[in-house]
C-alpha cells in the first residue's frame, strides 16, 4: 500500500461529512447573505474539515488504540491497522497538513479561535494521554462534541458569536449517541484489550437505550430551531435504534452501523437545506 492510499484510509474518507456537514451547516446558518458562501476563507478553512482535520482526528486515535486494534478484526477488513512502523510517517503527515490551516484560524475572531481550539483538545485528547477519555466510559461519549465543534467554528467565523447553547446541548447530544453506538461493534475487541467504554460497561442492549435518549434528548433541544425536521430525524434515528436492537440477537449490528455515514450524509444535507432555502429564495 502507498504512503498516500495509507494516509487517506487512516482519514476515513467515509466519515469526512462528519465535520464537514456540520462545518457547512454552521456556516449557512451563521450568514446574513448568500454571496458570503464565496468567501475565499470559508472555502479554505472548508478544505481544513476534509482530509486535514480528519487525518488529524483519526491519526491520533489509531496511534494510541494499537494494542486494541491490532486484535479487532473490524481493523483487517473495514479499516486499516496502524502499525508502530508507520507511526512517524502518520504523525509527520498530520502536522504538515494541518499546522498551516492551525495558523489560520488566528486570522478569525474570538470566538471562532475559541471553537477551534475546543475542536483541537476534543480531537486529541480523545485518544492521547493524559485524558485520553475513549477509556473512561461516559467521558468517551460527551467528548465526541468535537464532531459538531466543526459548525460552532463556522457559526462563529461568520457570525462573530457563539450559537446558542442549547443547539450546543442537542448536537452534543446527537454525538454522544453517534459515539456510543459506534462503539458497540468493538465491544468484544475492548473487552478482550482491557479497555473500557460506555459500551463495554452497559451493554449492547442498554447502550441502545442510551443511544436512543440521546436522539430524543437532542430532537427535543433541536426543535424550537428545526421544527418539524428536528422531530422527523429524532423519528429516523430512534428508528434505526430499535431495528438494530432487534438485529442484536443475530449479531447484525454492524449492517446497521455501516449505513450511518449514508444516513447522517442526507440528514445533513436535508438540514442543511431547511435552513439555506429562506437565505437564498
Amino acid at each position: 500500500m502507498s504512503d498516500l492510499k495509507f494516509l487517506l484510509k487512516v482519514s476515513r474518507p467515509r466519515f469526512w461529512i462528519y465535520i464537514f456537514g456540520p462545518y457547512i451547516v454552521g456556516l449557512i446558518t451563521g450568514i446574513s447573505n448568500k454571496h458570503d458562501l464565496l468567501d475565499p476563507l470559508y472555502l479554505l478553512l472548508g478544505i481544513y474539515f476534509l482530509f486535514p482535520a480528519n487525518l488529524l482526528i483519526y491519526g491520533v486515535n489509531d496511534i494510541f488504540d494499537y494494542e486494541t486494534d491490532k486484535i479487532n478484526p473490524k481493523k483487517a477488513n473495514y479499516e486499516t491497522l496502524v502499525t508502530p512502523e508507520k507511526r512517524s510517517l502518520l504523525w509527520i503527515a498530520m502536522l504538515v497538513t494541518n499546522v498551516p490551516f492551525l495558523a489560520i484560524f488566528w486570522l478569525t475572531n474570538f470566538a471562532a479561535v475559541a471553537a477551534g481550539l475546543a475542536f483541537l483538545f476534543f480531537s486529541i485528547f480523545y485518544s492521547a494521554p493524559p485524558i485520553r477519555a475513549k477509556a473512561k466510559p461516559f467521558l468517551d461519549s460527551a467528548f465526541n462534541i468535537l464532531y459538531i465543534m466543526p459548525g460552532v467554528f463556522s457559526y462563529a467565523l461568520s457570525s462573530g458569536a457563539m450559537p446558542p447553547v442549547r443547539a450546543i446541548i442537542a448536537g452534543g447530544l446527537w454525538t454522544a449517541a453517534m459515539h456510543a453506538y459506534s462503539a458497540i461493534p468493538d465491544i468484544d475487541a475492548d473487552r478482550e484489550a482491557g479497555l473500557s467504554t460506555v459500551a463495554t460497561i452497559l451493554g449492547a442492549a442498554a447502550t441502545h437505550i442510551f443511544c436512543t435518549a440521546c436522539y430524543l434528548g437532542a430532537a427535543t433541544l433541536a426543535f424550537p430551531y428545526l421544527t418539524w425536521l428536528a422531530a422527523a430525524l429524532g423519528a429516523v434515528y430512534v428508528t434505526l435504534m430499535s431495528l438494530s436492537m432487534a438485529m442484536a440477537k443475530t449479531r447484525g449490528v454492524f449492517a446497521v452501523y455501516k449505513a450511518f455515514p449514508v444516513v447522517n450524509a442526507v440528514s445533513g444535507f436535508v438540514m442543511f437545506w431547511f435552513i439555506a432555502y429562506p437565505k437564498i429564495i
